[in-house]
């Protein structure tokens, strides 16, 4: 059983999480639960880019990375640019990477206190 207790820094408000506010939020990590959204949102760290720009980045389809532009689209991720025929998508709010780093950093601690618990069960087997 993890002794861990949740962080609470100084600068975070503290909002009462009501239903229709935990729907919001679950719906928004149904956005992010898919790799290669999260690989849209990176692509998009550096600025606007057309789609034909995203499937060279992103190594998607077209078809398939238009399926997941309009979902992003939709829970308010990115924005998207009509340049006569063309459209260009940019990161609605770039605070969305600093939520895909937290969750990075927090799985590398714990990838990293998986080898280290690891180390000496491979040294004396």
């Amino acid at each position: 059983m993890s002794t861990r207790r949740p962080v609470r820094h100084a600068t975070t408000a503290r909002r009462t999480p009501t239903p229709e506010l935990l729907g919001l939020v679950a719906g928004r990590f149904r956005a992010l639960g898919e790799p290669a959204r999260l690989g849209i949102l990176h692509a998009l760290e550096d600025g606007p880019l057309s789609v034909t720009a995203l499937v060279a980045r992103t190594g998607l389809g077209q078809a398939n990375l238009s399926k997941h532009l309009q979902q992003l689209h939709s829970a308010g991720f990115v924005s998207r640019t009509r340049r006569g025929m063309f459209v260009d998508y940019a990161l609605a709010d770039e605070r969305v990477l600093h939520l895909c780093e937290l969750m990075c950093g927090r799985l590398d601690d714990d990838l990293a206190a998986s080898r280290a618990v690891m180390a000496p069960q491979r040294r004396s087997a």
